[in-house]
């Protein structure tokens, strides 16, 4: 298994990964949107801002949660659309591992 992002931090300061956590049960809890929706708007700011392997952790995570390789695409469309054509080279880094 893949060291985690945040290892290195977490050793200057151990409560960080606790807190996130935390954090993010908080927001991918399903409330009025699904945790599906949710995971899937994640990727899109992760395929925008050039964290392809943010884009491969959470599309996965989507998939988990019942997303479909056409969910994924869509919304890649809408990143692209606000974000540019950077958003698709990363987001098919991202995927590639994934055999998507």
């Amino acid at each position: 298994m893949a060291e985690h992002p945040l290892s290195a931090l977490e050793k200057i300061d151990p409560g960080i990964r606790k807190h996130l956590d935390e954090i993010s049960e908080f927001v991918y809890s399903p409330g009025a949107l699904p945790k599906k929706f949710k995971i899937l708007v994640a990727m899109a700011f992760d395929a925008a801002h050039g964290a392809d392997q943010g884009v491969r952790a959470l599309a996965q995570a989507a998939i988990n949660c019942g997303a479909t390789k056409e969910e994924i695409a869509e919304v890649l469309r809408v990143a692209y659309h606000l974000a540019g054509i950077g958003t698709l080279y990363t987001a098919s880094a991202g995927l590639r591992e994934l055999g998507l």
